[in-house]
């Protein structure tokens, strides 16, 4: 056995007692949803009474703050891209010192603390009459969403040939639809990495939700989950059933998209 093969050993061992450790909160989240009632705080490492009691109650009583939940952040991608792509592309097509600007100007707003952005949002929100409302955790949302979308989709766009839409031009396609037919299904990798990363900052939000909502109407599930841990104190398979079914979308799309994030965000990468 050569000295090479022991290393690998021994790296693969340290990988997968860290990936352990990782993911055991995971594994207990899941493992105290299926504990009885009562019975979460002091459970085995393995469920052998499962029972499905707390996610019988967490779909009925958070049910609808996850579909909420769901609502702002399809909302929040859709808007994030139709702004952010276009964006995108021309500053990857101008040849101007102001795009250096520009980009700069992006990358600031991504260092603003989200409390200030929710601070100045709630006073604008108050005399818009936007508090409490989809479309206004919809807006408050694409702040973190379009920067980032920018960045990613002008870093694979910088890459497009432009040939391929001079081509179109000569054809007799306008700007509008060379971009749509030639440069959107190109960038198709980078879309669904902007896309994704769009959706788990809508899911995730906590701050916009607690600022920017004072009654129960319009309820995320992540400020669900937080007003559910004052009242249900001796249900914990409740809230932890509640914490599993928030995850699974994420989970659901990383896995499913995982070969698309890849490739988008190493597509810039290379011209």
């Amino acid at each position: 056995m050569t000295d090479s093969t022991v290393r690998r050993g021994v790296y693969t061992v340290i990988g997968v007692l860290i990936l352990c450790m990782m993911l055991f909160p995971v594994y207990w989240m899941v493992n105290a949803s299926l504990q009885p009632s009562g019975n979460t705080l002091t459970a085995g490492f393995l469920p052998l009474d499962p029972t499905f009691a707390g996610y019988r109650r967490a779909l009925s009583e958070q049910g609808g703050n996850l579909v909420t939940s769901l609502i702002i952040a399809v909302g929040t991608v859709v808007l994030s891209l139709a702004v952010a792509t276009p964006c995108a592309y021309a500053l990857s097509q101008f040849r101007s010192r102001w795009v250096s600007v520009g980009l700069l100007a992006i990358l600031i707003s991504q260092m603003i603390p989200g409390i200030v952005i929710a601070n100045a949002l709630y006073t604008a929100y108050e005399r818009l009459g936007l508090l409490n409302s989809i479309p206004g955790l919809i807006v408050a949302n694409c702040s973190s969403g379009i920067p980032f979308a920018i960045l990613i989709l002008r870093s694979f766009m910088l890459s497009l040939p432009p040939s391929l839409v001079e081509a179109a031009r000569v054809d007799g396609a306008g700007l509008f639809r060379a971009f749509v037919s030639i440069v959107l299904p190109i960038s198709k990798n980078s879309l669904i990495t902007a896309g994704l990363f769009s959706f788990l900052f809508s899911w995730s939000d906590f701050l916009f939700a607690l600022t920017l909502t004072t009654k129960g109407g319009v309820r995320p599930v992540t400020l669900g989950i937080y007003q559910y841990l004052g009242t249900q104190v001796q249900n914990w398979n409740a809230v932890m059933a509640t914490a599993v079914l928030s995850a699974i979308p994420a989970i659901v799309l990383l896995v499913a998209a995982q070969k698309y994030i890849a490739a988008g965000a190493i597509g810039g990468a290379v011209k």
